[in-house]
């Protein structure tokens, strides 16, 4: 602090000491009106000293002393001691915490996120113990609770890597024990980063080369229908995506509230977003009678019932199914694509597990494909954002955060709104927007990365449709547990039946009976899954996610028929 500062702190220290002082002269001469009238007329300390009882005059000197030791002090103890005065007398009163759970944004409270709840916590907790020499009766905790492909022991596809360290560390660009075809597509993404680096920041909406990559990568996989680039968003994996476009569909208050129409059971980054945006969560459910079909009179119902207290805007849909592993028939689509155009709604289709496709019969459709072969009729009126990433699928990349979104008949003005809101983040991480330009742009016949990329793409597919069906296949052995077909994505969602006395228990302890079912399924068994109660489920059913990836799961299955006795 200055010496004028200093100067200025004595000053206001000195008239907040007067002003304590009067407070106190006040309360033994009762002179009120007096005694303000010679404090804010500016008299002399001496003058408001005389026109109190000579009691008091003894105090002010003393304190005036005081003044003065103060005064010859360094400034840094003038400071200190201003500092402690001024909080003693008022000037700087304490205060409690600004930010509290009673004063935090209410909607975060709401947020709720299953896949990586209170039983993941507690399976951490378990890890740590085992680390330090717990006894379980078991050596490891088996994480079936998300698709973290890599972590559960998939490997990474050659190409890819090989492209990312080129594009992480250029020097390697003169290495021959790279293949040209990396190199090649190294060399693009570089060229098209500020100074050669995907250390730079990228436009907002994505690297211009990756995007033209993802359209024409959207017109092969769509039989020739046509995608703009222009319409192509880079995003940080599909979630981020997801929230964006629900940002910009999420208005209004009470009855007019924005209602966003998800299938139960549903991923829980839908309701999460949905409670954080402060928008109202619509459920429809799934027919897990009919194999976890999407049934058009469920969607009629439960609009209806919505419009009574929010404005359904919005209907939501993932296919292939996360958690329930569904595939959507062509027809299901149309009916869904219909009854959006006839109620006015604007489509989400979450489509990351497209390639995710395991029993005989099912086949992956995008919506955008049937929407434009339905005619313009429709293609040329309902607004829908489709969405992909790097996590799913045969790669696995999930670490990397890449995804993009496709918009379809948007509003100009609205896409404006679009292009300003992702500029606020920058851009999306740009070494997932360069895997994401490897997945839509992989190596073709002809080039020396080929065969190598289809063997291990094909190897994990099957790997993965092999593990889908075995699980299935397990759990259906056990008592107690029924599990429909896993048609695609990477989970089985098998439901529980639960004995009266583990519900009793439950309710005891204030858990969901699914959550004290996968509770003690962790502790007994060290398999971490995910409660139903955390996706969603008709009230009287229970269920769990187990993830289908890891042959280790296998292993410990059967050994879930405990529990349930």
């Amino acid at each position: 602090m200055g010496g004028a500062g200093v100067l200025y702190s004595q000053l206001l220290y000195q008239w907040e000491e007067v002003h304590s002082l009067c407070m106190e002269v006040l309360n033994w001469s009762g002179q009120s009106l007096e005694l303000l009238q010679t404090l804010h007329t500016g008299l002399s300390l001496q003058s408001v000293v005389s026109a109190t009882q000579e009691a008091s005059l003894s105090t002010l000197l003393v304190r005036n002393t005081v003044w003065r030791r103060d005064i010859s002090a360094s400034p840094a103890a003038q400071s200190e001691h201003l500092q402690q005065k001024m909080s003693e007398n008022g000037a700087l009163p304490h205060r409690g915490r600004v930010l509290t759970v009673d004063t935090m944004n209410p909607n975060v409270k709401k947020v709720d996120y299953a896949v990586r709840g209170p039983i993941v916590q507690r399976a951490l907790q378990i890890e740590k113990e085992l680390k330090e020499g717990v006894k379980k009766p078991f050596e490891e905790v088996i994480k079936a609770n998300i698709g973290d492909a890599h972590a559960m022991g998939q490997r990474p596809i050659t190409f890819f890597r090989q492209v990312m360290a080129l594009c992480s560390y250029p020097q390697l660009l003169d290495d021959n024990k790279f293949p040209e075809d990396a190199k090649n597509r190294a060399r693009r993404i570089l060229q098209s980063c500020g100074g050669n680096s995907i250390g730079a920041y990228t436009t907002s909406q994505g690297i211009d080369c990756v995007r033209h990559d993802v359209a024409k990568y959207i017109q092969r996989r769509d039989g020739g229908i046509p995608s703009d680039p222009d319409n192509i968003y880079l995003t940080t994996g599909a979630s981020d995506g997801i929230v964006t476009i629900l940002k910009l569909l999420t208005t209004g208050e009470g009855r007019t509230r924005t209602g966003v129409m998800i299938s139960i059971p549903q991923y829980p980054l839908y309701s999460a977003s949905i409670a954080e945006l402060g928008a109202v969560q619509v459920n429809y459910y799934l027919n897990e009678e009919k194999c976890w079909s999407l049934d058009i009179s469920e969607l009629q119902r439960s609009l209806q019932a919505a419009r009574e207290h929010c404005n359904p805007r919005v209907l939501c849909i993932i296919n292939p199914g996360n958690p329930t592993g569904q595939v959507q028939s062509r027809q299901c689509i149309e009916d869904v694509i219909r009854f959006a155009a006839k109620e006015n709604l604007f489509l989400m289709a979450d489509e990351v597990y497209q390639d995710n496709v395991y029993a005989e019969g099912c086949e992956f459709h995008s919506f955008k494909k049937v929407l434009f072969e339905m005619g313009p009729e429709y293609s040329r009126k309902i607004e829908l954002v489709s969405f992909h990433s790097t996590s799913k699928c045969y790669m696995g990349e999930c670490g990397f955060r890449g995804g993009y979104m496709e918009v379809i008949n948007m509003d100009q003005e609205v896409k404006a709104q679009l292009s300003k809101l992702v500029s606020v983040r920058l851009c999306p991480p740009v070494p997932g927007q360069a895997l994401m330009d490897l997945v839509v742009n992989c190596p073709q016949p002809g080039e020396p990365s080929y065969q190598t990329f289809m063997k291990e793409r094909t190897a994990v597919l099957s790997a993965l449709a092999e593990k889908a069906k075995l699980t299935e296949e397990i759990l259906n052995t056990v008592p107690g547990i029924s599990c429909n077909p896993v048609q695609g994505a990477m989970y089985s969602f098998p439901r529980i039946t639960l004995p009266q006395r583990a519900i009793n228990e439950a309710k005891a302890k204030g858990q969901a009976p699914d959550m004290f079912y996968c509770m003690k399924l962790l502790e007994d068994t060290g398999i971490c899954l995910v409660p139903g109660s955390g996706f969603g489920q008709r009230d009287g059913t229970y269920h769990f996610r187990c993830v289908c990836l890891s042959s280790r799961v296998w292993n410990f299955l059967l050994t879930v028929c405990t529990v349930n006795r």
